[in-house]
């Protein structure tokens, strides 16, 4: 239930960061050609742009996170026993944790200081700019107390607990290619 509903969220953070993206593709690109063909502009791009950047590398920060495709390197992991492994795993899990619950504190206190400030020129409230941060850290926080509670249950694999895929290993292509 719980991994069905993070996996449905993933997936809409996903399709989120793809409109994004064409968002900021289309805004910018076409703020370039009006500037040097027309000499003029669209003075709410550059501020959509940046939100929707921001907003995007939250959203992709917690589909990384969830995947384990965040940085991470196994050289340690691969080198212990299973004991080793899930006391590492849990370690990590808990600094984690404790990282997230800085961000979301952090966030909560600038989306509630900045509840009556608004934006230059699209005048949006700038609490929607810090709530990203607070979004991702509670969602973070969430899937990691999940991993913890799995660890707990003795329901991770050994593979599970080194957090890094074998294809993180794997020299990449020059190619532009989908990984298998």
């Amino acid at each position: 239930m719980v991994t069905a509903l993070v996996d449905w969220i993933c997936r809409l953070f996903s399709l989120l960061m793809v409109a994004c993206l064409a968002a900021m593709v289309a805004m910018v690109f076409g703020n370039v050609v009006l500037r040097y063909g027309f000499n003029s502009g669209i003075t709410v791009s550059e501020e959509l742009s940046r939100w929707l950047f921001v907003w995007m590398t939250f959203l992709g920060s917690f589909v990384a996170l969830r995947s384990h495709r965040h940085l991470g390197t196994n050289a340690l992991t691969m080198r212990l026993g299973p004991a080793a492994r899930k006391a590492c795993f849990g370690a990590s899990r808990v600094l984690m944790l404790g990282v997230c619950w800085l961000v979301a504190q952090g966030g909560w206190k600038q989306t509630l200081l900045n509840r009556q400030t608004t934006s230059a020129v699209t005048e949006a409230p700038m609490s929607l700019f810090y709530a990203s941060s607070v979004l991702f850290a509670v969602l973070a926080g969430l899937v990691l107390l999940h991993e913890l509670w799995r660890l707990v249950r003795g329901r991770l694999s050994p593979a599970d607990l080194v957090g890094v895929g074998e294809e993180d290993d794997a020299p990449h292509s020059t190619s532009f290619e989908a990984p298998k």
